[in-house]
């Protein structure tokens, strides 16, 4: 919702939760013909501290977060061979101590619309939150 409220702010019109796409992206920009998908660190597997498994059914939890990005590699790669460019908004870019300013965020959300290439992902700066735990 953050993002969503700051992309509207800055002129940005837009969909949202499009059942009709692959993978249901929270953001579409149709006349753009680009997605965004704001994905939730643990649960959709991302290689950062939010995103560490529990000490408990390990094996049921990596099974489960295995499919999800299955399920999301192949949501990417139907919406790119319809012509649909995808951004990925990690949660760590949002939340938490490694968050980036949120206008840093809608300024490479609106960089990138700008732009033609056809996928890309903003991840949190963990190397600058100076602490590795969420």
């Amino acid at each position: 919702m953050t993002l969503r409220k700051a992309l509207h702010a800055r002129g940005c019109r837009y969909r949202v939760n499009v059942k009709g796409l692959p993978g249901t992206p929270d953001l579409v920009f149709s006349a753009r013909r680009a997605v965004i998908f704001v994905h939730g660190c643990y649960w959709h597997g991302h290689d950062c501290p939010k995103g560490i498994l529990p000490g408990t059914n390990t094996e049921f939890w990596e099974k489960k977060i295995e499919q999800t990005r299955l399920r999301d590699a192949a949501a990417e790669i139907v919406l790119q061979s319809e012509g649909w460019r995808v951004l990925k908004v990690w949660e760590c870019a949002l939340r938490g101590r490694a968050k980036l300013k949120l206008d840093t965020v809608t300024d490479e959300v609106l960089s990138w619309l700008a732009q033609s290439s056809s996928l890309h992902e903003i991840k949190g700066n963990w190397a600058a939150s100076g602490n590795l735990e969420s």
